[in-house]
């Protein structure tokens, strides 16, 4: 849990939320399989590794290991992932097909998500009719279920489905065997409101006994809130990756929700949020991308200053941040450029060791705007040192 004297976020949400029950939410981590799936990603077997490593370290409970049948490397990441001693639940992934069930079998998985779409717009693209769909769902997941396998069933596109057909869905899963079930919002098109209300719709379907997980897409901006609201409607897990990456605009971002979750709403996820900063620099430098410097939670500017304004304060942190940077493992700073203030003169000198006369840093602050100003971006440590140095 956060240490509640580092989240300075006043007392307007307790006031508009009430008293909120204590639970713990599960999170399940597909990075390896859909978070590579964002586009021009390739990950080796041993980078998958690396990255199971790091997530069974960051608190994750449920790692999906890959979809062995997309490839040779892919199955092989699999066994290396397995035969690694984690401490997370390892699950595989597997479309309602015969083959692919087997796959998992054939590794000693002891779980898997099964996956077939169930949106008439999904069906009508593969030609497929609801009988037939329902006939896959069923068999795919018997075979699982007779082998030992505990399945969740994964609807595909349920957020944009039929209700009553999907009501038939996941009873067909769950008469085959299914253990658990995944509300899929495929194109991230539902609001926090619908959500929540398909995940209650959903556990009302399955009963009390069974989880009910959310699965959910960023295209229209919302995948946070809306995992928020479907945990806040009972969901027991929630699926994501590490830096929200994925196909078209990411996945549900999962450190985003343990945070908001725990330090806004409450509720328990257990992730190690003091390593998210390191966690998603590695991810990112084996996956071969960048991430925008004001991305929640680890992008470079969150806990550095340039305004003046904010650097008057900076001596309170409180002030000008909503949690201490320590709770996501970052560094607060003070940068210098042409918003810089006198403030920030005296605390870059003071940070790097340098004398600057008072009568000196007015015309050291112009001289420092001055330089921004050209170079249209940030003055560095070793020029700042150096224009000291120019007034001796």
């Amino acid at each position: 849990m956060i240490d509640r004297q580092e989240i300075w976020t006043g007392g307007l949400n307790e006031e508009a939320l009430g008293a909120q029950p204590q639970r713990r939410v599960g999170l399940y981590d597909t990075t390896l399989r859909d978070g590579e799936q964002t586009v021009g990603v390739v990950l080796l077997p041993e980078q998958k590794l690396e990255i199971a490593r790091l997530l069974d370290a960051f608190g994750i409970d449920r790692i999906e290991a890959g979809f062995p049948r997309v490839s040779e490397e892919d199955w092989r990441a699999v066994e290396m992932i397995r035969d690694a001693g984690l401490r997370a639940e390892l699950w595989g992934f597997s479309r309602a097909v015969p083959d692919d069930v087997e796959a998992i079998v054939t590794l000693g998985l002891q779980a898997t998500v099964i996956e077939a779409p169930v949106s008439e717009v999904k069906l009508r693209a593969l030609g497929v009719e609801r009988s037939e769909m329902l006939r896959r769902i069923r068999t795919a997941v018997a075979h699982a279920s007779q082998r030992g396998v505990r399945v969740a069933y994964f609807a595909v596109d349920g957020s944009r489905a039929d209700l009553g057909f999907l009501e038939r869905v996941y009873k067909t899963a769950l008469d085959a065997g299914a253990q658990e079930l995944v509300v899929v919002d495929t194109i991230g098109i539902a609001t926090p409101e619908a959500a929540a209300y398909l995940v209650g719709r959903v556990r009302e379907w399955a009963g009390a006994d069974v989880p009910v997980h959310f699965h959910g897409h960023n295209d229209f901006g919302l995948a946070t809130a809306a995992a928020i609201a479907a945990a806040r409607a009972g969901a027991s897990y929630i699926h994501g990756t590490i830096n929200g990456m994925g196909e078209r605009a990411g996945n549900t971002n999962l450190a985003e929700v343990a945070l908001a979750l725990d330090a806004l709403y409450g509720a328990e996820t257990g992730l190690k949020l003091e390593m998210v900063s390191d966690v998603s620099r590695r991810v990112r430098e084996l996956s071969g991308y960048q991430m925008a410097p004001w991305t929640p939670l680890v992008g470079e500017n969150l806990f550095r200053r340039e305004t003046g304004t904010a650097v008057s304060q900076f001596h309170v942190p409180e002030a000008i941040e909503p949690y201490a940077a320590s709770v996501v493992g970052a560094r607060r700073g003070v940068v210098l450029g042409k918003r810089s203030g006198r403030d920030s003169i005296r605390i870059k000198s003071e940070e790097l060791g340098l004398t600057v006369p008072a009568e000196h840093s007015r015309a050291l602050l112009e001289r420092v705007k001055e330089l921004g100003m050209r170079k249209r971006g940030l003055v560095t440590d070793d020029e700042f040192r150096s224009l000291v140095e120019e007034l001796d």
